[in-house]
C-alpha cells in the first residue's frame, strides 16, 4: 500500500472512530429520539431461551418519599420503597423499565391509601400494553406510644406495606402487610417457677421474650383499614407491646402486664384470629407468629389463616425475615 492510500485509510479510521467525550450541550430532537434503537421492542426472533410468558417482570425497591393518610385524615409524609411488575406474553422480547417508575411518579403527589393503587395499576397496564400488574409499597410508620405510667411519650415505628393487584379482567384486590413486635412470658415458665417458690423457697424469673406478629390483611373492596387500625387490633389482642421508652414504674408495670397476659404461641395466633375475624372490613387474612425463645436455641413459631374457601392457605414458611 503506497504511503497516500495509507495516510488515507488512518484518516478515514479516525472519522469513523468514536471519540471518548461528554458533550454538555447536547440537546435530544423528537427526530433523534425516534431513531433510538430499542432492542425490548424487537421481534420474537431476538427472544433468548424458551418463549414463554414471564409472570411479574418489573423493578424493586424504588424509593422516594410519598404521602400517606393518617386515621385522623392528617397527611404524613414518608420514605418509601416501591415494587412493580407486569406480566409479559410469550412473542414479547422485553418490557420498557423505566416506563413503570414513570407511570409511578406520575401519583407520587397523591396521598396514599390502599385503594389508590387501583389507579396506578390500570394506568399501569394501560401504558405498558400488559394483562397484568402488581405493586407493593413498603414504609416504615411512627406511632406515639405513651409509657405504661410515667406518662413519657415516645415514637415507635412499624414495618407496613400496601400491596394492590389486578388481574386480566381488570380485578383489583388490595392488601396491608403489618408487623407488631411484642413480649410473650410462657405461662409454663411461671407455673414452674412458682411451684420452686411455694414448696421449695427458691427465687425463680419465669422467661420471656421478644416476639413478632406478622399480619396479611385483604381489604374488602370499598373498605378502608388504616395502619392505626391494624395496630389497635394487635394490641387489643395481644397486650404485651414491647416499649420504646420507660422509666423504673413503666418497666415494673410491663413485668405486671406481662403477668396479666401469658401467653403461647398458640394463644397469640388465636387471639390475634379472633380480633381480625371480627372486622367487616377485612375479607381474608393470613397471620404468621415468631417467639424468640430464650428458653431454647430455637424459635416457636405459627401460622394460622381466616380458613376463606379460595383464600389464604397459611403457607407463609419465610420465618427467618420475622427475627426481631
Amino acid at each position: 500500500m503506497s504511503s497516500t492510500r495509507k495516510v488515507e485509510s488512518q484518516k478515514n479510521l479516525q472519522e469513523w472512530s468514536p471519540v471518548a467525550r461528554y458533550e454538555n450541550d447536547f440537546k435530544v430532537s423528537g427526530a433523534y429520539r425516534a431513531e433510538l434503537p430499542d432492542i425490548q421492542n424487537a421481534d420474537k426472533s431476538s427472544i433468548l431461551g424458551a418463549n414463554v410468558p414471564i409472570m411479574q417482570v418489573g423493578m424493586h425497591n424504588f424509593r422516594l418519599p410519598l404521602k400517606f393518610l393518617c386515621k385522623d385524615c392528617s397527611v404524613r409524609e414518608l420514605e418509601a420503597s416501591v415494587t412493580a411488575t407486569v406480566s409479559l406474553a410469550a412473542d414479547c422480547k422485553g418490557i420498557n423499565m423505566s416506563r413503570i417508575m414513570r407511570v409511578f411518579y406520575e401519583f407520587s403527589d397523591r396521598v396514599f391509601t390502599p385503594s389508590l393503587l387501583e389507579e396506578i395499576l390500570a394506568h399501569t397496564k394501560e401504558e405498558l400494553k400488559t394483562s397484568r400488574a402488581r405493586l407493593r409499597i413498603d414504609f416504615d410508620y411512627p406511632i406515639i406510644q405513651e409509657s405504661l405510667r410515667s406518662g413519657h411519650k415516645a415514637w415507635q415505628y412499624y414495618k407496613c406495606s400496601y400491596e394492590g393487584t389486578m388481574d386480566d379482567l381488570d380485578i383489583f384486590r388490595k392488601f396491608i402487610h403489618f408487623d407488631f413486635v411484642y413480649s410473650s412470658a410462657c405461662p409454663c415458665s411461671a407455673e414452674l417457677s412458682e411451684h420452686a417458690r411455694k414448696t421449695r423457697g427458691i427465687y425463680c424469673v419465669p422467661h420471656s421474650q421478644r416476639s413478632k406478629a406478622r399480619i396479611l390483611a385483604e381489604l374488602e373492596k370499598d373498605a378502608h383499614v388504616s395502619v392505626e387500625d391494624m395496630h389497635a387490633m394487635c394490641l387489643r389482642a395481644l397486650r404485651t407491646e414491647t416499649q420504646a421508652m420507660v422509666r423504673r414504674e413503666d418497666e415494673q408495670a410491663f413485668a405486671e402486664l406481662n403477668g396479666a397476659h401469658m401467653k403461647f404461641i398458640e394463644d397469640a395466633a388465636r387471639l390475634l384470629y379472633e380480633e381480625f375475624d371480627k372486622n367487616r372490613d377485612i375479607k381474608d387474612f393470613e397471620i404468621a407468629c415468631i417467639h424468640l425463645e430464650s428458653l431454647h436455641s430455637h424459635d416457636a413459631v405459627s401460622v394460622i389463616c381466616k380458613g376463606k374457601p379460595g383464600g389464604f392457605a397459611a403457607n407463609f414458611s419465610d420465618f427467618g425475615d420475622l427475627v426481631c
